[in-house]
């Protein structure tokens, strides 16, 4: 999906999944804060997206606005590694939302994890109601290149936590080829397998 933005036009995307499939809104907040200004949006239909552009802009006060305003909270709260940083905004069955801050992949079969942070927010976006560091460093997951090698599964240990994380979940379910990965945490080893099931067995004993 290629789309031509005037400039200054857009600051940030917001996509929300429908029973139809994906729309994603192009825009930025308002100089007031009090709209999300949609430059363009892209709806999806089967496998394609159709694009509509906006001028002057459609003005949104709903969850647009909360989750444009919910991404400006966490990030002016939020102190991560020195690097790029994805951002994802999900909806919370109560009202409120739940902002994700994590690495993003940068290197064709490099996949990041760590340094992130999970935030619950108020309904509009503006207060922090919860914060969750889910990892401490990044581990830079390389999968194996070479000819006749294949990956069985990536392994880490947990030192925040005794569960594994969201983000554990998002990296299965997002690497190329998908493996499963075992998590160390606490006193028990688990496993997310590629379907993002999580399966639990004791640690075994230290020799």
């Amino acid at each position: 999906m290629r789309i031509r933005k005037k400039e200054g036009a857009s600051k940030r995307y917001i996509a929300r999944k429908t029973e139809a499939g994906w729309v994603v809104d192009f825009g930025r907040l308002s100089t007031a804060g009090d709209k999300f200004l949609v430059a363009s949006e892209a709806v999806q239909a089967g496998e394609q997206y159709t694009v509509k552009s906006f001028d002057p802009a459609r003005e949104d006060t709903g969850w647009n606005l909360a989750a444009a305003k919910g991404i400006e909270t966490a990030a002016q709260d939020f102190h991560g590694a020195d690097r790029l940083y994805n951002v994802a905004v999900l909806p919370e069955e109560s009202g409120g939302m739940y902002v994700y801050l994590y690495p993003a992949q940068v290197k064709a079969s490099v996949y990041p994890l760590g340094a992130d942070v999970r935030y619950r927010l108020s309904p509009d976006g503006t207060k922090i109601i919860e914060k969750r560091q889910m990892h401490k460093s990044v581990i830079d997951y390389a999968l194996p290149t070479s000819a006749g090698t294949t990956a069985a599964g990536g392994y880490h240990t947990h030192v925040l936590s005794d569960v594994p994380e969201d983000t554990d979940v998002l990296l299965v379910l997002t690497r190329k080829p998908r493996v499963p990965e075992f998590v160390g945490a606490g006193q028990y080893m688990y496993t997310i397998s590629v379907d993002g099931k999580i399966t639990v067995a004791d640690r075994p004993p230290a020799k």
